[in-house]
């Protein structure tokens, strides 16, 4: 098992390197259901994987021209509140078990994986959907306005609750209202995931007893990953790579609602 979750690990990587995102949303279920990690801890693992990861990928966007730094840094301070304060108050206080008692409870940890799976099946909608992202300018609108703001608040709070990058949600913010292209949307989306997440794995470095010598190995295979993935992405067709990749997402949240719900 702890072969086939490395191997997890990899898979991550590669479709990170092939797509510019997504493959971090399966670092979760990798820990929960193949290395057996309870799902607390496990989101705090994945904040660091998911942060490094996304640094390494927008590391080598930036190379290319992809990244706007200046927009990713303005993006990035609401989502980051909303990390810090779900981290350091909203998880701790939520209770033990979820549900209408006498009818129907989950525990904390099985909430979380539902709501995970959840944002599993909201990150297929966007890798499936047809709408193609047509915008040519490199300009970005300043006037970001409160939505914007409210939208990436919540995008913080969701990464804090799952441990996930919410890329599925920052890219389409940046096509809306920065006005920036597919690539270059996809490239600072990784810079703003990376913030988010690692500033909200610091706060859990407090409160959790972290096995470094495992995380290290396990995020440094996902960076691998990424290389293998960047060097057979020209031999690949993104377009039906996503789709393949989204039906496999959804797929992972039917067996995490079986694992929760039924088994």
């Amino acid at each position: 098992m702890e072969i086939l979750g490395y191997l997890g690990a990899l898979f991550i990587g590669i479709i990170l390197g092939i797509t510019g995102g997504g493959g971090s949303i399966l670092s979760v279920p990798v820990l929960v259901y193949i290395l057996g990690y309870n799902p607390i801890i496990a989101t705090a693992y994945s904040l660091f994987i998911v942060g490094t990861t996304s640094i390494v990928g927008a590391l080598i966007n930036f190379r290319k021209g992809l990244v706007v730094l200046s927009t990713a840094l303005k993006f990035a301070a609401p989502s980051v509140i909303g990390v810090l304060l779900t981290r350091r108050f909203i998880l701790p206080k939520l209770p033990h078990t979820f549900g209408i008692p006498n009818y129907f409870t989950v525990s904390k940890a099985d909430f979380l994986m539902l709501l995970f799976a959840i944002i599993m099946l909201l990150s297929a909608f966007y890798l499936l959907k047809n709408k193609k992202h047509e915008i040519d300018t490199t300009n970005y609108n300043p006037k970001y306005g409160f939505l914007l703001l409210f939208q990436l608040f919540v995008v913080g709070i969701l990464i804090g609750l799952i441990g996930s990058g919410g890329g599925f949600l920052i890219v389409p913010a940046l096509l809306k209202f920065a006005k920036l292209p597919i690539k270059k949307a996809i490239g600072t989306s990784l810079v703003i995931i990376g913030i988010n997440s690692l500033i909200g794995f610091i706060g859990d470095i407090q409160t959790q007893e972290i096995d470094w010598k495992f995380l290290f190995t396990f995020t440094t295979i996902s960076i691998l990953g990424i290389f293998i993935g960047l060097s057979i992405q020209k031999f690949i067709n993104d377009k039906k790579l996503k789709k393949i990749f989204g039906i496999f997402i959804v797929l992972m949240a039917i067996f995490i609602l079986y694992k929760v719900l039924i088994s």
